[in-house]
């Protein structure tokens, strides 16, 4: 019997935000966990990312909430401007963690990153850089794990949290089709205006444009551009390609403008988003985070389902006598609420191309309440 009562030993595959939690929240309840992270240490990609309430909500329950909150930029709401550059309205957030603290935090990823990589090893999760999984073999009530520089470990579970690409997934036997929505996404960071307190998004008459805070000197431009193919640029050509692309626009994102001439720090990275249908596990091995469920960015809650899957599988291995009981529990929570902020930020998306703002600013607002609700 694959006993969680056992000796529980577990590899997690990826030092991301579903691969940290997880390793977090499954030492906590006893584990002995290693994480296989192919990249260096403090290696991460893109400049920010928004903490929503349900991340925050989960970071708490970690006790990490608040040195979030310290390290990155609190806020409460997200203000749209039209085409005109006029108000179009202003979505206030719940507030999770209490009345007295934001609804959620702009933090950068690698201050995130050194956050999560702490209390991890804080709680005695081994974390090995350099290496990945090579091979998996199911052995009754163990998994055979090969990692990439020839070493092998035995262990009871398997958490494949590589990414959207993961190739964890792929030697599970459980594939999936990376979509491409027709955007490529920028990002660069850049110096906080004063006046940006919270998320501020722009509508153009090609393209949507918004504002980030990261901390209190931080702030992260965005920048969807719409009806383009996939393709690459050379750096040189990235600033001033994205300062062409928000010419258009009125009001404050002039201001914006002029603060990506001074930056260097410019990314551009297609919309792509993945859904693994049906069963997310294979005997002991499960996939969780991007690699099970990649929103597009518009709702800015792939962290958010990243931190819940990662407590949630904790939670349910906590509850029941076998891993596979655990990890049919876990999907059984996980699937439809995945599936339905997936399906949102991809309609989100297509109404963005479309030019239907208005539309898809409710949305947007619903989508946070239902994630709102207990996961």
């Amino acid at each position: 019997m694959d006993s969680c009562r056992g000796a529980r030993t577990a590899v997690i595959v990826g030092a991301g935000v579903a691969g940290l939690t997880a390793a977090t929240a499954l030492a906590r309840g006893g584990w002995q966990v290693e994480i296989a992270e192919v990249g260096p240490p403090e290696a991460t990609s893109g400049w920010g990312l928004c903490l929503t309430g349900p991340a925050l909500r989960g970071l708490d329950e970690l006790g990490l909430a608040d040195a979030c909150l310290a390290a990155g930029h609190g806020m409460s709401t997200i203000t749209h401007a039209d085409v005109h550059g006029e108000p179009a309205g202003e979505v206030r957030l719940p507030r999770l963690i209490g009345a007295r603290r934001p609804a959620m935090v702009g933090i950068a990823r690698p201050v995130l990153h050194r956050i999560l990589h702490a209390e991890a090893e804080r709680c005695g999760v081994v974390v090995r850089h350099g290496v990945t999984v090579a091979a998996v073999d199911q052995e009754r009530d163990l998994v055979r794990v090969r990692l990439s520089d020839g070493t092998v470990r035995q262990v009871v579970l398997l958490v494949a949290a590589d990414g959207i690409r993961s190739s964890a997934r792929g030697l599970l036997g459980l594939e999936t089709s990376l979509e491409f929505h027709g955007q490529m996404v920028w990002r660069a960071l850049v110096p906080r205006p004063r006046w940006a307190t919270g998320i501020h998004q722009f509508a153009g008459k090609a393209d949507t444009a918004g504002l980030v805070p990261l901390s209190d000197r931080q702030a992260y431009v965005f920048l969807t551009e719409n009806g383009v193919e996939r393709s690459a640029l050379p750096d040189a050509e990235l600033a001033p390609r994205l300062r062409q692309l928000l010419e258009p626009f009125p009001g404050r994102v002039e201001e914006i403008r002029s603060l990506v001439s001074g930056s260097e720090s410019v990314v551009r990275r297609p919309v792509l988003t993945a859904l693994l249908e049906g069963a997310w596990n294979r005997g002991n091995a499960v996939v969780i985070g991007d690699a099970a469920h990649a929103p597009a960015p518009q709702m800015a809650s792939g962290a958010a389902l990243a931190v819940e899957d990662g407590l949630v599988l904790a939670c349910e291995l906590g509850r029941h006598a076998t891993v596979a009981a655990g990890l049919q529990a876990f999907v059984g929570r996980r699937a439809q609420r995945c599936r339905t902020l997936v399906e949102t930020s991809v309609a989100i998306a297509g109404l963005e191309q479309a030019q239907r703002h208005r539309e898809a600013y409710p949305l947007v607002e619903s989508c946070h309440r239902l994630m709102a609700e207990p996961a």
